[in-house]
């Protein structure tokens, strides 16, 4: 195999004090954080969309970067090089994973028949790498949005043969990832929305993308599928209002068509960022109901209302990403990296830097996140803030014992009650400020 990346070395760990711009500053494999190494707590995965196929196109301008890697692109022999390069890129790197879409594998023909057999023809190959190196799939989906068919969604299209398209689709992309040794099956409903009500059934589109669901749990477990299956939540773009906005209607809406014990969330930074919440926010949402799946790391920008991907650099957002993470317990899934290059960062080197960059961000925040949690003072304030309910009248307010009327009469005998205690928000934010830059 032609070495893609030939200025590249593999990429070591310096330490914080390297100047080294090819080398990790924090992200030590294996480090032992909480009894695991690090590595076991951020099984990082690469997104073979963005980095190796997204070439710098926006609304208003072409291609920047060359993702050629050196073959005609549209053949099956760029579809191989991709593979060439992706899988000496996560070597050099040391990822362990990656996650796909199908169209990111292969050119996508006219005819699906075709399609499929390409497919094959490039799993095939995969699996030689895969073996050769020991980097396994996290997830693979498939991609029901960018063909004109599914403008008006997929499983929530008008159409019963752009739905039965979307079930081919979806067939096709679980039999991969079952091949492929996949760990999850991700839906990303990028079209299942509205622009307007005037023409929308809303109870019919919902119902019909339930019973899409049903049928690939129904067939992904027929074939072997034994990961999780999850929702991506995104509040918009690029439809107006999409019905997976956040990861409290998706909840709602796996438990109200009974989809809740195979589903579990893969959330996004930059989606929460676009639905108004934090990211710690949808990460807490999905753990406290048992459905904290997998993570897409990456980050917006507060100043533009749209997907930006941007690869993560905040360490106070990776900290209580990671904070939730370990309080969780971790993640069936892992850190997809569904990040991009900004457009003039177009070099194969840049590539190099992006991951760099993403992998040492929640490494610190990994390293930070763990002090908290040992640090002790927020858990025990919390513990603290909440202890009223560990006894007397709170005590029975939680096991259900009190009445209405008894807690009523509670009241009464109180006379006039006292403010609740003090919330403390500053002096808890100086403790992260404390144990992230001392």
């Amino acid at each position: 195999m032609k070495e893609m990346f030939t200025s590249i070395p593999v990429i070591p760990y310096e330490g914080k004090d390297s100047q080294n711009p090819l080398a990790f500053k924090y992200y030590d494999a294996d480090r032992i954080i909480l009894g695991k190494p690090m590595k076991e707590h951020l099984p990082f995965a690469m997104a073979w969309w963005h980095n190796l196929c997204a070439a710098g196109t926006d609304m208003f301008g072409r291609d920047t970067a060359d993702k050629s890697f050196g073959a005609e692109k549209g053949t099956m022999e760029h579809a191989k090089a991709k593979v060439d390069a992706g899988f000496e890129f996560m070597q050099k790197l040391g990822v362990q994973y990656f996650c796909f879409h199908d169209v990111d594998l292969v050119p996508e023909a006219d005819d699906i028949k075709e399609t499929n057999r390409r497919l094959d023809e490039i799993t095939d190959y995969m699996l030689v790498k895969m073996k050769e190196t020991g980097i396994k799939c996290l997830w693979g989906t498939a991609n029901l949005f960018s063909n004109p068919r599914f403008m008006n969604g997929a499983g929530s299209t008008n159409s019963p043969e752009v739905f039965c398209f979307a079930a081919a689709q979806i067939k096709k992309a679980l039999e991969l990832t079952v091949k492929l040794g996949g760990r999850g099956y991700v839906f990303w409903g990028g079209r299942e929305g509205y622009e307007t009500l005037l023409n929308t059934d809303m109870k019919f589109e919902q119902e019909n993308i339930a019973r899409l669901m049903h049928m690939a749990v129904d067939y992904g477990r027929s074939i072997g599928f034994t990961g999780d299956f999850y929702i991506e939540p995104k509040p918009k773009e690029p439809m107006k209002h999409q019905y997976d906005f956040d990861a409290a209607t998706a909840i709602g809406f796996l438990r109200q068509y009974g989809l809740d014990k195979d589903f579990k969330m893969n959330i996004e930074a930059n989606h929460a960022t676009l639905a108004g919440h934090t990211f710690q926010h949808e990460l807490r949402v999905s753990a406290i109901n048992g459905m904290l799946g997998s993570i897409d790391a990456n980050q917006g920008d507060l100043l533009l209302g749209w997907d930006t991907d941007e690869f993560p650099f905040n360490v106070y957002e990776a900290t209580m990403c990671m904070y939730e993470v370990l309080k969780a317990g971790g993640l069936t899934g892992g850190f997809n990296f569904d990040s991009k290059n900004r457009r003039p960062s177009y070099t194969m080197e840049d590539l190099f830097h992006a991951y760099i960059l993403g992998m040492d961000t929640f490494a610190l925040g990994l390293i930070k996140a763990a002090a908290i949690i040992e640090d002790g003072r927020i858990d025990a304030f919390v513990a603290e803030r909440y202890a009223g309910y560990q006894s007397g009248i709170g005590a029975k307010i939680v096991s259900g014992e009190a009445t209405l009327a008894e807690l009523a009469a509670y009241a009464e005998s109180l006379g006039d009650a006292k403010l609740p205690g003090s919330g403390r928000q500053e002096y808890l934010q100086s403790i992260v400020n404390q144990i992230l830059f001392s």
